[in-house]
Parts: C-alpha cells; sequence; structure tokens
C-alpha cells in the first residue's frame, strides 16, 4: 500500500465516522480543536496527520483511536475478491457438466432464474 492510499483510506474512514456521528467538518474541528479546513485535508487524503492530531480527532468523535484504522469496506471487497478468484481456480479445472452443476447449485442458492 503506497502513503497516498494510506492517507486516503484514512480520510475515508474519518470521513465515515464523522457523518455517522452527524457531524460536519467544521463541528468536528470545533470538537478537537482544528480548522476545519483541515478536517477536509485529511479527509481528502492531502494531509500526512500527526499521531497526537489523530488522538485529538478520535476523542472529539468518541471513539478508540484503533477506530480510525479499521477500514471495513476495503477489508470486505479485498476478502471478496479473494474469493472469487478461489472459486474461479475451482472451476479452471472441472469439466463442462460439473460447471453447469455448480452454476445451478448457485442458481438454487441465490434464487435466480
Amino acid at each position: 500500500m503506497t502513503d497516498k492510499e494510506i492517507l486516503l483510506r484514512l480520510g475515508a474512514r474519518l470521513r465515515d465516522l464523522r457523518k455517522e456521528k452527524g457531524l460536519t467538518q467544521e463541528a468536528l474541528g470545533e470538537k478537537g480543536g482544528f480548522h476545519f479546513s483541515y478536517i477536509g485535508q485529511i479527509e481528502r487524503g492531502e494531509k500526512n496527520v500527526a499521531l497526537l492530531n489523530l488522538a485529538k480527532i478520535a476523542e472529539a468523535l468518541e471513539v478508540e483511536i484503533s477506530q480510525l484504522f479499521i477500514y471495513p469496506n476495503v477489508e470486505s471487497n479485498e476478502e471478496s475478491q479473494s474469493d472469487l478468484q478461489e472459486i474461479m481456480h475451482m472451476l479452471e479445472h472441472q469439466n463442462p457438466q460439473q460447471i453447469a452443476m455448480a452454476k445451478n447449485v448457485l442458481k438454487a442458492i441465490f434464487n435466480h432464474k
């Protein structure tokens, strides 16, 4: 993961938590002692924020600092991609009849016609 990706993920997570709490950038900035534009820069991945500032932001959001580093959408997407690759690998080594059977099983599970 590049530095930019880390900053973008952190910013997206901060934005998600802020919105979950119903706060504007200005309100979060006031609670944490920061200017709203600084919060915006972090959310856009433009600022390499200091650890002590992250602690203040977490406190303003009333979450543990570790919550700023949990990226649920990214992690679940990576898991899904891995699962799909595993399924594709299994299917590559099957004959056409087995692939058709697997397709029918999936259709039955997901109620597709």
